[in-house]
């Protein structure tokens, strides 16, 4: 497994592990037949050529050609936040367990120390007790709770805001 860059000529293949990542978990934002109405390949392609170049981290897992799971971190525009970032991470079913977001949170760390970004911020469902795993041992604590945040299968679903704040 090989934890790289994303590249612009990665889009189609992002896309597709995204909306198989979409049927494989109820955590993701998006329900399973969503993406593929409301977006393709190629505004992700732009959206990843426009994230790269704004200074955002775009990290894809790849193995044998195909991508496993992704961190994007998004930088903050205006100056005030500028210091921080947001994160989204997805990880397909077959390839949990196997270190791969540890692998991404380390990453992440680095590319935050090395560019001035202090703060990462993060939402997950309360119930996703893996990921919540995975955010308090890569250092992040969560700071509220998002009440009736998202309306998964009809029913309102709370999550927790988490952040990690380097001393600058």
């Amino acid at each position: 497994m090989v934890i790289r860059m994303a590249r612009c000529e990665d889009a189609e293949a992002f896309f597709a592990m995204l909306c198989r990542l979409d049927r494989e978990t109820v955590y993701m934002m998006y329900e399973p037949d969503e993406r593929a109405a409301s977006s393709d390949a190629g505004k992700l392609r732009s959206r990843i050529e426009g994230g790269l170049s704004g200074g955002d981290l775009i990290l894809v897992a790849e193995e044998d050609g195909a991508i496993a799971g992704f961190l994007w971190a998004e930088r903050g525009q205006p100056r005030r936040i500028a210091h921080t970032a947001y994160i989204v991470v997805g990880i397909r079913e077959p390839y949990r367990g196997r270190g791969l977001g540890t692998g991404f949170f380390h990453r992440l760390d680095e590319w935050a120390r090395a560019n001035g970004v202090l703060r990462l911020e993060l939402t997950v469902e309360c119930a996703n007790s893996a990921a919540l795993r995975l955010y308090e041992k890569s250092g992040f604590a969560i700071e509220g709770v998002r009440r009736g945040s998202m309306l998964v299968d009809g029913a309102l679903v709370d999550e927790y805001y988490m952040a990690k704040v380097f001393r600058a």
